[in-house]
């Protein structure tokens, strides 16, 4: 199939579309300045963004909603062209909580309904409106998860009209298996949002989604920040490889085009946080090339199968999902 910037939509198992690119809206609610979110989707659907990415425990989901309010009332887009993906945060796992915490999301984004629901994360935390509960040795406090009971509430959820599609995230086989042979299973997981980038490219994981319909979306395309608080430091910066280098120079482009068009050329969806202009349309633009058969090869040999993005803090949760081989 070709992709262009105008078209470059796949279809879900649901039959609704979701396109390749999209913008990852995650900023650090301490260091991030008031309205860089509201301005940096506006920007982007100028761009020519379709699908944004966003979450309620970013803190920004306000600023967002009203991005694409504002775009819809200046006629550039309609609602029904945006995708929007809302998360489910690990505190509102249990089912009757489901339902109201994407009601509170949808009154967030002033919308009447999101495109995809996800549950963030298999690790249910301690139920209610503090988003990290913690204990007095500052701890977090964790919560008995049933993921078959939380994704039941989901379906509810897309019963009602309030999300067209359903879908995980950083869920391992087994937990997508849970949910897949689930007696009296309504509505199926259509995507599974995992780190994806060259170093990490997935193969089982793409192979038993595959198997199963259901859609990668990448997220960390790009590789992630280098903040050691958060990120595994092994794996030296993606954007610095050498391969990335040669070929972008080839076709007169960035390390990160090159990242970007790979997880795309292989049918990954990628969703690439950035709040700067000048990278914000310089991720949209991957397009006007493509990469041959050889190079898609040489880019799958940089894998170093190591995780940016290890969430080790909760690794002593029972359902910690990156013990397992994938």
């Amino acid at each position: 199939m070709t992709l262009t910037a105008e078209s470059h939509s796949v279809t879900l198992s649901d039959g609704f579309k979701i396109p390749l690119m999209g913008l990852g809206t995650y900023g650090d609610p301490r260091t991030t300045p008031k309205g860089t979110a509201c301005e940096s989707v506006k920007y982007a659907i100028d761009v020519g963004y379709r699908h944004i990415d966003g979450a309620l425990v970013y803190f920004n989901e306000h600023e967002v909603g009203q991005a694409i309010r504002e775009k819809i009332a200046d006629g550039t887009v309609k609602r029904e062209d945006i995708f929007y993906c809302g998360k489910l945060w690990n505190t509102f796992h249990p089912p009757e909580l489901v339902m109201p915490a994407l009601k509170r999301t949808l009154k967030t984004l002033e919308l009447d309904y999101v495109d995809l629901y996800i549950i963030e994360l298999p690790l249910a935390f301690k139920p209610g409106d503090v988003f990290y509960p913690k204990d007095e040795n500052g701890k977090e406090v964790y919560h008995d998860t049933d993921l078959c009971a939380t994704w039941e509430a989901l379906e509810a959820c897309k019963d009602a009209g309030l999300t067209k599609s359903l879908g995980v995230s950083n869920f391992n086989k087994r937990q997508l298996e849970l949910i897949l042979s689930k007696p009296g299973l309504k509505h199926k997981p259509v995507t599974n949002q995992i780190e994806c980038h060259p170093y990490f490219i997935q193969p089982k994981m793409m192979e038993f989604c595959k198997k199963n319909d259901i859609i990668i979306v990448g997220y960390s395309p790009l590789g992630t920040s280098r903040d050691p608080s958060w990120v595994n430091l092994k794996s030296p910066p993606l954007l610095e490889d050498e391969l990335l280098v040669s070929i972008a120079k080839k076709y007169k482009k960035t390390s990160a085009q090159v990242a970007l068009r790979f997880n795309v050329q292989r049918g990954v969806v990628v969703i690439p946080k950035s709040f700067s202009p000048k990278r914000i349309k310089e991720n949209f633009e991957i397009f006007d090339f493509s990469l041959t058969d050889d190079e898609m090869k040489a880019i799958e040999g940089l894998n170093k199968n190591i995780r940016f993005v290890e969430l080790l803090m909760w690794s002593d949760h029972p359902e910690y999902p990156f013990h397992d081989d994938y």
